[in-house]
């Protein structure tokens, strides 16, 4: 069995105002976790030829808003090889984010990405 843990795989995506859920322009926390399973069938592709399954999460934690007009990235990484299980880390981080005070259109990169959600999971290959 070839270990892949430390294998990390990384999607970036631009969140338009057509998905803001709530007041503020916010986004429901499943859009996260809906990147997170495409990150983890990418993974499972590089690492074993396979789309695998998504088995579960073991832990979810929501640490900070995620807005209409932010561009975030979803990132997976293999941190336990099992025969056919794979646990896998994630994190979402906000990168880029709306500044309507400049404009209406006005976005700024920012200096320090905001760590939004974070999850533990499992994936099943064959």
């Amino acid at each position: 069995m070839t270990s892949h843990d430390g294998t990390a795989v990384t999607h970036r995506r631009y969140i338009p105002y057509s998905h803001a859920h709530y007041g503020g322009n916010l986004v429901d926390g499943a859009y996260g976790l809906g990147m997170f399973g495409d990150v983890a069938t990418e993974l499972c592709i590089r690492t074993d030829g396979d789309e695998g399954l998504f088995a579960s999460y073991t832990d979810v934690q929501f640490k900070a808003p995620v807005k209409a007009g932010d561009v975030v990235e979803a990132t997976a990484t293999v941190v336990r090889t099992g025969r056919r299980s794979r646990t896998v880390e994630f994190t979402l981080t906000v990168v880029c984010r709306a500044d309507p005070d400049r404009g209406e259109s006005a976005a700024r990169v920012l200096d320090e990405p905001i760590v939004a959600t974070t999850a533990t999971g499992t994936v099943v290959v064959p």
